[in-house]
Order: structure tokens, then C-alpha cells, then sequence
């Protein structure tokens, strides 16, 4: 969702949304809110859409909303729709709508924090976007079903090729039926009240974002780089606090955020998704180079190397150990 995100205080904003539960805290790890379970008889509709897929900053959220089939026709009159064509204000009474209904309306969202999108798409072999966006999903289907809600009908906003994340979706739920669709959260309502939970639950983490590089945790400790005096903001919190527009790489002020808050030696603080190509390219250009040096592998290599002379085309180890060639028996 492409809303522009709001600049990140030193203070604490007020956040009070229920999935996040302290907001005085970094976000460090992924999690997952579930709301209250609905009481309403089944079977259940549930719909699927994430926020801030694309940004090269801050969380990927992705929510889901569910209610009974018998539901849906009050659902159309509640006003959830395609959350980035809506206000932030409308937006939080609709979050507060979803909740005001709790025997017919269920609500759940996945935080994926920063780190761990960096995380799963830097690892060897990757584990992209997409499939963290799948893991998600599932995940999120999946803890709805163990909390005792039977589902007829799931709708997923998706991009691109949308036949064959049908497919997969349905041959591992094959007792429900599954529509994935482009833009789905302004073709069905369910949709657009997922859209809505994870769009209030991303911002309002950008909101009130807390630097895990500059938190002082209970026992008084702070990174000794990142701490100013006693009384005083720490002096990277100084680059970090300029505005950083909505967090999409194309956003002027985004980019200007990501080229005066690099620092040359330690890069970036962990709202940053250090996998993104933006990212890549000014680290590159302008952080301090490292060269990683292991002794030992150095080592493991040069033993494997051929020798020459009368020990042409037989390693090292194979002379340390006494090993000879045997042409005959």
C-alpha cells in the first residue's frame, strides 16, 4: 500500500491498536496477532491482503479478516474497501469497526519485521519476497482453522500470475475454495477489511517506530556507538529523525532519508531492509569496505592444491598421508 508513511518521533506515539501490544518496544522479530475467536455459526469467508510489500523501509504486514458466510451482506454496508483509498482516519475507525463486532468479525495479522524480510532474502539459497509472502499466508489460514473456524471461501489479493498461487493454495486446503485475484481488495469486502488491519498495523509501527540501536533496555544498557550524553538524543537518532516519505525507493524524500542516514561503518539501523537493491548500491558506493580473511579455510584450500615436479597432479594431502597411486593389483 502506497500511502506515505508519517516521520518517526523520538517519543513514543500513541499507537493503541490491539496488534501491537507494547509500543514502547522495538520490533525485532516477526509475530503474529490473532483477535478474539468470533462466535457466530459457519462456515466462515476469510480474505487475505498484506501492506508495504514494496518499501525499502520498516515491516511487511500481512492481515486477514473473516466472518460468517450469513454475514456478508452486512459486511457491504460497513465501508472496508481498498485501504490506500482511504484516509489514515478513516482507516483507524474501520480497524475500530472490525473490533466493535467480535462475535461476527475475526481479525489477524503477520508482522514481518525488517530484519527478517534482510534476513530470509540474503541467505544462501534465498528466501524471497514471495515466498515469505506465501509462508505468511499460510500461516495465517492455518492458525484461523486451528482456533476452530471452518472456512468455505478464502479471497487473496495477489500480483501477477495468479492461476498457479491458486493451485498451490488449494492443494494444501482442499476443502476450501480459493479465489486469488488482483486488486481483490476492491472487489471483495473481506478483503478490503484485511487490507484495512494491515495497513493501520504497519503504519502505526512507521508511526511510533522505536531504534533498536538507540533502546535502553531495562537494565540500562545501550549501544555504546549509537549513546549520546546523559540527557541528550543519541547522535545517530539526529540523521535518522529527518522525514522518510512513504519508504518506497522511488520516493525522492525516501531516497534522500537513505543517502544522509547511512553510516560508513556500521550501514544502516534495522528499520532498513538491507536486501533491497536502493540499499545495495549506496552501501557499496559509499560505506567502508570490508574483506572477510579465514585463516583456516585459507589453509583447507592451499592443501588441495596440486604440487609440482614428481608430485605433479597429486595434493598435499595425499602426500602428507602416504597415498600412492595403484595402476595394477
Amino acid at each position: 500500500m502506497s500511502s506515505p508513511a508519517p516521520e518517526p518521533n523520538s517519543e513514543i506515539c500513541d499507537t493503541s491498536i490491539p496488534s501491537i501490544a507494547d509500543p514502547s518496544l522495538p520490533l525485532i522479530d516477526s509475530y503474529t496477532y490473532h483477535s478474539p475467536i468470533p462466535s457466530g455459526s459457519g462456515p466462515y469467508i476469510l480474505g487475505v491482503d498484506e501492506a508495504g510489500r514494496g518499501p525499502v523501509l520498516g515491516p511487511m504486514v500481512y492481515g486477514v479478516a473473516y466472518c460468517p458466510v450469513a454475514y456478508k451482506e452486512q459486511l457491504e454496508g460497513l465501508g472496508f474497501a481498498d485501504s490506500k483509498t482511504l484516509t489514515a482516519q478513516i482507516r483507524s475507525s474501520l480497524l475500530e469497526t472490525l473490533a466493535s463486532d467480535p462475535s461476527n468479525l475475526g481479525w489477524s495479522v503477520r508482522v514481518l519485521s525488517p530484519k527478517a524480510i534482510s534476513a530470509g532474502m540474503l541467505r544462501r539459497p534465498p528466501f524471497n519476497l514471495n515466498q515469505q509472502a506465501q509462508e505468511a499466508t499460510v500461516l495465517l489460514i492455518r492458525e484461523v482453522l486451528s482456533r476452530g473456524i471452518e472456512l468455505s471461501e478464502v479471497y487473496v489479493d495477489a500480483l501477477g500470475k495468479t492461476g498457479p498461487y491458486q493451485a498451490y493454495l488449494s492443494s494444501l486446503f482442499p476443502d476450501i475454495s480459493f479465489t486469488v485475484a488482483t486488486k481483490a481488495d476492491q472487489k471483495y469486502k473481506i478483503v478490503g477489511a484485511a487490507s484495512v488491519a494491515a495497513k493501520v498495523t504497519r503504519d502505526a509501527w512507521i508511526e511510533g517506530w522505536v531504534y533498536e540501536e538507540c533502546y535502553e533496555d531495562p537494565s540500562g544498557r545501550v549501544s555504546k556507538y549509537f549513546a549520546g550524553s546523559e540527557g541528550e538524543k543519541p547522535p545517530a537518532m539526529a540523521k535518522w529523525a529527518a522525514e522518510m516519505g512513504s519508504g518506497y525507493p522511488s520516493d525522492p524524500k525516501t531516497q534522500a532519508w537513505i543517502k544522509n542516514s547511512l553510516d560508513p561503518t556500521f550501514g544502516y539501523p534495522s528499520l532498513v531492509r538491507f536486501s533491497w537493491s536502493t540499499v545495495k548500491v549506496v552501501l557499496d558506493k559509499n560505506a567502508h569496505p570490508v574483506k572477510w580473511t579465514d585463516d583456516g579455510q585459507e589453509s583447507l584450500m592451499k592443501a588441495f592444491v596440486s604440487a609440482t615436479g614428481p608430485d605433479k597432479d597429486r595434493c598435499a594431502v595425499t602426500k602428507d598421508l602416504g597415498l600412492k597411486s595403484v595402476s595394477t593389483l
